[in-house]
């Protein structure tokens, strides 16, 4: 009975709110509507980070993580607006519900975005393409705004295919087009690969999944370690991950290693710093907070520490995250050592005021930068 469930060709959908936050407020906010915005940050551009910015913002070059005095810089004229969580749950919360018209299959990745496996669909409507156009089309006419769908018989294929024609995009990629559309995506699309690695894979004149492809399944492992098996398999188009609905966050970050090693405490306050950012980031994206806050110190000699503080109350504060993780630094007694990566992690979510339907279905993550 496995094999026969293994032989069956998914129908997966993946589905990505656009500019979310930014839309709930050009939404509710007429005054908002076809201005630049950002949720996040500070209007003084003087600290903070954009959470989310508007499809107006984003002309000047705008982006989640930026700094805000870079995005100020980008547009004066930019509109700063403080995050309501609650009413980016409540839409999600909605949105959840429009899914779950279709299938009980939903592993929601964050508050705006989810993979749906309707391979069996509630309405018995039998087309992911169809099911797909009427997701958006009552997102639309029920909550006004936008999402964009990616549409494939796996998960990875979906997820980078409904980012390819946003906003209010729909894409799919049948299973004969799957392994060319992997061949001639740039290594930094693939799941997993951050800046390091894709400058790792550059340096080695791997460009593109088809350079990839070229590598046998050894030769990506010993270059990429457990990650090359993946990378192995994905370029061909084989992904057996299934949606799960009941996944439960268990820590987000991220980590960073080093061009050189770092070799002074100003050197790795200031990594620790663009690091931390990152994090909060990331946070505030899926809408999380932690009570416990890691540190991961690997040296030059590859020998790793990690170090960890953790407090009464849930936090997210980008403010405590760099002063819990310097002062966890200090503990380690750095001076004079070499550093060759660092890595900071919030866990501990279960108290977390969220929807249930977010308590159970957040990713773990944890990527290089």
């Amino acid at each position: 009975m496995e094999n026969e469930t293994n032989n069956i060709q998914r129908k997966i959908i993946h589905i990505d709110m656009d500019a979310f936050y930014a839309s709930v407020e050009q939404r509710d906010n007429p005054e908002y509507r076809g201005k630049a915005i950002v949720v996040g940050g500070s209007p003084e551009g003087r600290g903070g980070v954009v959470a989310t910015a508007s499809y107006e913002a984003r002309k000047f070059g705008i982006r989640s993580a930026m700094p805000s005095k870079r995005a100020l810089q980008l547009c004066p004229e930019v509109i700063f607006v403080r995050p309501r969580f609650d009413a980016y749950k409540e839409s999600s919360r909605k949105i959840r519900e429009i899914f779950s018209r279709y299938t009980d299959l939903i592993e929601p990745l964050s508050l705006d975005e989810a993979f749906l496996d309707v391979t069996t669909d509630k309405l018995q409507i039998g087309s992911a393409i169809e099911i797909a156009k009427q997701i958006k089309q009552a997102i639309k006419d029920e909550l006004q705004l936008t999402a964009s769908a990616g549409i494939s018989v796996n998960k990875f294929v979906a997820k980078i295919a409904s980012d390819l024609n946003k906003p209010d995009g729909l894409t799919f990629i049948g299973p004969s087009a799957v392994e060319e559309f992997m061949e001639k995506l740039p290594v930094e699309k693939f799941f997993g690969v951050g800046r390091v690695t894709a400058d790792k894979m550059k340096r080695m004149g791997l460009h593109t999944g088809a350079d990839l492809k070229k590598l046998s399944e050894q030769d990506l492992r010993q270059h990429f370690g457990k990650a090359g098996g993946f990378y192995y398999k994905i370029v061909r188009g084989i992904d057996t991950r299934e949606v799960q609905p009941h996944r439960e966050t268990k820590s987000l970050g991220a980590e960073d290693t080093f061009a050189y090693d770092l070799t002074t405490i100003d050197e790795m306050n200031a990594e620790l710093d663009k690091i931390a950012k990152t994090v909060h980031e990331r946070l505030l994206k899926y809408g999380l907070k932690g009570r416990t806050i890691t540190l991961k110190i690997k040296y030059s000699d590859f020998k790793q520490i990690t170090r960890n503080q953790s407090f009464p109350h849930p936090v997210n504060a980008l403010d405590i995250i760099i002063k819990t993780t310097q002062q966890l630094l200090l503990s380690t007694y750095p001076e004079d050592k070499k550093i060759r990566l660092l890595g900071i992690s919030l866990s501990n979510f279960n108290e977390v005021t969220l929807p249930p339907e977010n308590k159970n279905g957040q990713l773990s993550l944890f990527d290089d930068m």
